[in-house]
């Protein structure tokens, strides 16, 4: 069938067959699956060392027990989607730009998702009048400037259907940026062929954010699948999230931002993980999270460095969360700059220290 997802584990019992998850833990997967949607590509369970407890990659596709115990502080719509939905398959949470979700397939389910209560459930595809009500809901509204195509994956949707989401998007004189959020060239690099890229022709800007979270999953396989997409015309962004356990070092980012700007992919976002039900035990505190990406100020290139974000739980939007370098210094009436090392430094300089350096 076009467009279905290929070559994926997607039961309690794969998961076994492939090595992934030992006898004893079959009951506990099957709870899991019960409540929340699993699957996992061949490519990335190649990945998988079954002999390592604390894989990383393990840790962002095999089902836990873990993911069966809620906090008191997790939501089943942890950054308020449905507040901001208007019409099936629109998120309109900020004024110049909404999300458009045609599917909510995917061709792997990241256990830390935020929209794991709604993928992989029916109905799987927004039905075609809802869709074109979508497109009318966009057509009527000037001041959207950027739609985002996400899901689900828009990339398991066949080139055709994907052509007719750009051809029509693109078709609407108000809109110059369509962007497509994706994990399909790192999970499933083989689907993004000649035809895919060919399908995000367009008159407009199309860009593509990919998802990659440890720098193993930056294989042969998806640099290929980047470099398809790059040469075809489509710039490339990534969203990360920050997970304990899979990416909270600074060497670990360090390789998997350096990978993705080797590959031509600009690190755009590092996501703080949301408060989706079950997913406590990957979230890191933001004070950490800040040290890290302080860490990295003066260790990488500034190709290298993504925006560390916070979605604001109940729809009220995306932020920076990073720690500030610049302070107010009521001292003189200037500014305290904290350098890569944690040293602070006056600005404009101290006039009376600069009188003693001449």
């Amino acid at each position: 069938m076009p467009g279905e997802v290929r070559a994926r584990i997607v039961s309690p019992e794969d998961f076994l067959s492939a090595g992934l998850v030992e006898a004893g833990r079959l009951d506990e997967i099957r709870r899991v699956a019960e409540r929340y949607s699993v699957a996992v590509t061949e490519d990335m369970a190649a990945l998988i060392d079954p002999g390592e407890p604390t894989d990383p990659i393990a840790a962002q596709f095999v089902p836990s027990g873990a993911e069966l115990m809620t906090s008191a502080e997790e939501f089943a719509d942890p950054i308020g989607d449905e507040r901001w939905s208007p019409v099936p398959g629109i998120v309109h949470r900020y004024p110049d730009r909404v999300l458009l979700k045609p599917t909510l397939v995917c061709p792997v389910y990241c256990r830390f998702c935020f929209r794991r209560e709604v993928v992989g459930k029916t109905p799987a595809m927004l039905e075609p009048a809802a869709l074109e009500r979508a497109y009318d809901y966009i057509r009527e509204r000037p001041e959207i400037w950027e739609v985002i195509v996400t899901g689900g994956d828009p990339f398991v949707l066949a080139p055709r259907r994907l052509a007719a989401i750009v051809q029509t998007l693109d078709a609407i004189p108000h809109l110059s940026v369509i962007r497509f959020h994706t994990r399909v060239p790192i999970v499933d690099p083989r689907r993004v062929g000649p035809a895919l890229a060919a399908a995000l022709q367009a008159e407009k800007a199309v860009w593509v954010a990919v998802h990659a979270n440890h720098p193993r999953e930056l294989t042969p396989a998806a640099k290929a699948a980047v470099t398809r997409l790059v040469r075809a015309g489509v710039p490339v962004v990534s969203q990360t999230v920050l997970l304990r356990g899979v990416n909270d070092d600074e060497a670990t980012l360090e390789a998997l931002f350096r990978g993705l700007v080797a590959m031509r992919v600009k690190p755009y976002y590092l996501h703080h993980a949301d408060l989706a039900r079950g997913t406590a035990h990957f979230r890191t505190g933001i004070a950490a999270g800040q040290r890290l990406v302080q860490g990295l100020r003066g260790r990488v290139s500034g190709l290298c460095q993504p925006t560390y974000v916070l979605d604001i739980p109940g729809g009220y939007g995306k932020v920076p969360i990073g720690r500030c370098a610049i302070h107010a210094d009521d001292g003189y009436g200037g500014w305290a700059v904290e350098d890569g090392n944690g040293d602070r430094h006056a600005y404009p300089p101290d006039p009376d220290k600069a009188k003693m350096r001449e």
